[in-house]
């Protein structure tokens, strides 16, 4: 017969965990806390891939508006000197000119004096024809009688000179050119700070790459971001050439 102590009701105890059974739940508590690490970490890493991606395709797109630029400021001030010395060109004409007309109607009015008809006749006839309205105008006040009367024909309204109008549109295009090639070289300093801007956010999400502290790491790109996002509004609203 089995011992009394044995009839009686038996206590439940629970079972003890096997030394493997408890190497097995804690490896697999450590298996989940690496995979929520291995996640965060692939989102850091996700997020800094996508700032480098941006990062150089807005740095190639400043450089080329920066080109481009250039470009238009080198073409902008060819055109100006082009313009200067087409204004250079058509002063110079012009003084000699207003110097032909002033000798020769010196010589019309000694002629006159002299009462030389036949040189009177010779040097009218060598008149510009822009200069004979401005001439016949001054014939009109009576010159020879009236002290009052203009000094010569340079003096009235009616002289013109072609050349005098070419300098003056020469020179304002000119000057319109010079102001567009500013412009432009401006436009152009623009995207080059740019760019050096976006060669900062290179830097920092480089540097953070480097650092194991999360918080450290995740300030880095929070700054980055924050220039990357500054950089993009400065392309987005300069004008592109």
């Amino acid at each position: 017969m089995p011992p009394a102590w044995a009839l009686e009701d038996p206590v439940w105890v629970p079972e003890t965990l096997s030394v493997q059974e408890v190497a097995q739940h804690a490896a697999h508590r450590h298996g989940e806390g690496e995979g929520r690490l291995g996640v965060r970490e692939g989102l850091i890493e996700l997020v800094e891939a996508l700032v480098l991606a941006i990062v150089a395709v807005s740095t190639a797109w400043s450089g080329y508006q920066a080109a481009r630029w250039d470009g238009k400021q080198a073409e902008q001030y060819g055109i100006s000197a082009r313009e200067h010395a087409l204004e250079t060109q058509a002063s110079t004409r012009n003084g000699q000119l207003r110097l032909y007309d002033a000798t020769n109607f010196s010589f019309w009015l000694d002629s006159v004096a002299r009462d030389d008809r036949r040189a009177e006749a010779l040097f009218r006839r060598r008149f510009r024809p822009e200069f004979v309205p401005a001439f016949r105008a001054w014939l009109d006040t009576k010159p020879l009688t009236t002290a009052s009367a203009p000094a010569g024909p340079q003096v009235m309204p009616q002289y013109k000179v072609a050349q005098d109008r070419a300098a003056v549109v020469h020179g304002a295009r000119a000057e319109k050119a010079f102001e567009d090639g500013t412009h432009a070289r401006e436009q152009g300093e623009r995207y080059i700070r740019d760019t050096i801007l976006l060669a900062t956010v290179l830097f920092l999400t480089a540097l953070a790459q480097r650092f194991k502290v999360r918080a450290l790491r995740l300030g880095l790109i929070g700054v980055s971001l924050v220039l990357l996002v500054v950089a993009l509004y400065f392309i987005g609203t300069y004008p592109r050439a």
